[in-house]
């Protein structure tokens, strides 16, 4: 008959040893391989973020109304008119055809399309100049109406009573849906939407309703400025600086900083 011997203590104690030595290696070989992997996972998240927040903005800007967009003071806010469509009014009646014209030497109501009729929005706006004061300004009013009809069987489109400051040199109106704010606020990128029209800038609008676009951003690092370009150019560029920050465990914080310029069609 055999005797069967089992593990004696001491050997047990050195298989322990030995494994927890091997783990701690092995631990410690795994480390900053696995620390790599996620800051690198972080740095694409916070970059993801940021260039989505991007794209957006510049997305809106290129259909913003030409000479609508304003920085404040700051430079923490950027707002423009946002446009949902275009096309050409009637001027004139050629050899004595029919026809409804636009009319800039009195109030009207109601014009004709030249080409497709644009989809209804809130208002249009002709021949929009400047950003400021009170003269072929959207944020006045004075060259703004409310696009109350259409039909999609005729070129007649109505509006409410508004006598234009001046007629189009392309005869040209853009239909808009209201003015848009992107602000940097509270650590946060925000879109501002709804509110009231209103000269001079107010920042951030009051009103209307606000989603974030972008958290934890770098309030010394979020800023829009906008050079309007010359009059014979007719193109103005938006430069926009977004930063946002992420805190790891460990406390290192990772940082993102992009930077963006957009082009701005200014013809009205």
């Amino acid at each position: 008959m055999r005797i069967q011997r089992g593990v004696t203590l001491i050997e047990l104690v050195v298989v322990i040893v030995v494994t927890g030595i091997l783990a701690a290696g092995v631990a410690l070989f795994l480390q900053r391989p696995m620390e790599g992997y996620i800051d690198a996972g972080r740095r694409a998240t916070l970059t993801d973020e940021a260039d989505t927040t991007l794209r957006r903005i510049t997305r809106d800007l290129r259909n913003a109304l030409p000479n609508s967009v304003r920085v404040d003071v700051s430079g923490k806010f950027v707002e423009f008119i946002e446009t949902t469509g275009g096309a050409r009014y009637r001027a004139e009646v050629v050899n004595g055809g029919g026809g409804d014209i636009l009319d800039f030497t009195a109030a009207d109501t109601t014009f004709d399309v030249l080409g497709p009729v644009p989809e209804l929005g809130n208002h249009i706006v002709v021949y929009n100049l400047y950003n400021s004061g009170n003269f072929s300004n959207a944020y006045f009013g004075d060259n703004l109406a409310v696009f109350s009809a259409r039909s999609l069987m005729s070129p007649h489109i109505t509006i409410a009573s508004t006598l234009f400051p001046q007629s189009s040199p392309g005869k040209r109106f853009h239909v808009v849906s209201g003015p848009v704010t992107y602000g940097c606020t509270g650590g946060q990128l925000r879109r501002y939407s709804g509110y009231a029209y209103n000269e001079p800038q107010v920042a951030p609008p009051t009103g209307g309703s606000s989603a974030v676009l972008a958290a934890s951003v770098d309030a010394g690092e979020c800023s829009f400025s906008y050079t309007a370009g010359s009059l014979s150019e007719r193109t103005g560029t938006v430069t926009i600086v977004l930063q946002i920050n992420s805190t790891a465990a460990g406390g290192d914080v990772e940082k993102v900083r992009m930077f963006q310029q957009v082009q701005i069609g200014n013809a009205p």
